[in-house]
C-alpha cells in the first residue's frame, strides 16, 4: 500500500498559480528595473522548488526510484507518465536554473526578462492539472 502525502502535494499545488500569475505579471509589466528582476528570480525559484517538492512526495509516495539530483525528480515522474511527454523538456531546462538562480545568483542577468517568465505559466498550470489527474488515477478520490 502507498502513502502519498496528498495534503503536502495539495498544499504545493496551491502555489502554482500564484506563481504563474506573478510570471504573466512581470511578462507584461517588464521593465528591467531591479524590483522585477529580483521578483522574477523568485517566482522562477517558487516554481523549480514547487515542481521538485511535489515530484519528491510522488516518488516518496509511489516508491518509485530514488532521485539524485533535481533533473532526475523530473526524468523519474516523467517515466511514471505524471505528465505528458511534451512538458519533459521545458520542464528539465526550468529545474537546471536552479543552480544559476540559487548559487551564481551574483551572475544572473536581473535587468534581462529570461525566456521562462513568458512560457512557465502555461506549463505550472498544465503540470498541476497533470499532477492532479495522476493522483485520481492512481488513488482515487
Amino acid at each position: 500500500m502507498y502513502y502519498v502525502n496528498r495534503e503536502q502535494i495539495s498544499v504545493r499545488l496551491e502555489v502554482i498559480p500564484e506563481v504563474a500569475e506573478a510570471l504573466k505579471y512581470l511578462q507584461s509589466h517588464w521593465d528591467g528595473s531591479l524590483i522585477h528582476g529580483m521578483a522574477q528570480e523568485r517566482a522562477l525559484i517558487l516554481a523549480i522548488e514547487t515542481l521538485t517538492d511535489i515530484g519528491s512526495y510522488l516518488i516518496d509516495g509511489f516508491i518509485m526510484r530514488d532521485a539524485s539530483s533535481y533533473e532526475d525528480i523530473v526524468t523519474i515522474i516523467a517515466g511514471e507518465e505524471v505528465f505528458p511527454d511534451s512538458l519533459q523538456e521545458p520542464l528539465l531546462e526550468l529545474v537546471k536554473l536552479r543552480r544559476p538562480l540559487v548559487q551564481d545568483y551574483f551572475e544572473w542577468p536581473r535587468k534581462e526578462l529570461h525566456p521562462f517568465t513568458a512560457m512557465m505559466p502555461d506549463l505550472l498550470l498544465a503540470f498541476k492539472e497533470a499532477v492532479e489527474s495522476y493522483l485520481l488515477r492512481e488513488l482515487g478520490n
